[in-house]
């Protein structure tokens, strides 16, 4: 257990990153930098998310296939593949979850690849924190009124 900004953590890359009480939704991170991984979750944390991370698409997909998220929060390079395959991946057996790229990649090609592997959003790293969160909400709002609409008709 860490003790960090006032939240008792478990924090252990390829593991989860909560805090004790009540998380508002769960969040699979893919991202190969362990640096921006940790840097995330604890962020993500103080919005009270609770972060399951991977470092690699291999693990991000064998996570996502296990798990119930909220939303996918995807790197797009990978040591072992490329977050347009891991997208496409997802998408294969859950096709309603939010997807949305944070990357380093900034060309206009980059994000309309996502968007066309199934992505509902793209930020380019380093995002602002608060662009990050919003999006992030926003893109988890959408999706649980779509849900509740199929569900109802």
């Amino acid at each position: 257990m860490h003790h960090l900004c006032g939240f008792n953590l478990r924090v252990c890359f390829g593991g989860v990153i909560k805090p004790w009480g009540k998380m508002t939704k769960r969040i699979l991170c893919v991202d190969d930098d362990e640096d921006s991984v940790a840097a995330l979750g604890i962020l993500l944390l103080s919005e009270r998310f609770e972060v399951v991370t991977a470092l690699t698409a291999a693990e991000g997909l064998q996570l996502s296939r296990e798990g119930h998220f909220d939303l996918y929060l995807l790197d797009n390079l990978l040591p072992d593949g490329t977050g347009l395959d891991l997208c496409r991946q997802i998408r294969n057996f859950d096709p309603r979850t939010p997807i949305l790229y944070h990357s380093g990649m900034d060309e206009p090609e980059d994000r309309e690849q996502a968007l066309s592997a199934g992505a509902q959003g793209y930020l380019v790293k380093p995002a602002d924190f608060d662009e990050l969160v919003r999006t992030i909400r926003e893109l988890i709002a959408t999706a649980e009124g779509r849900a509740e609409i199929e569900g109802a008709g």
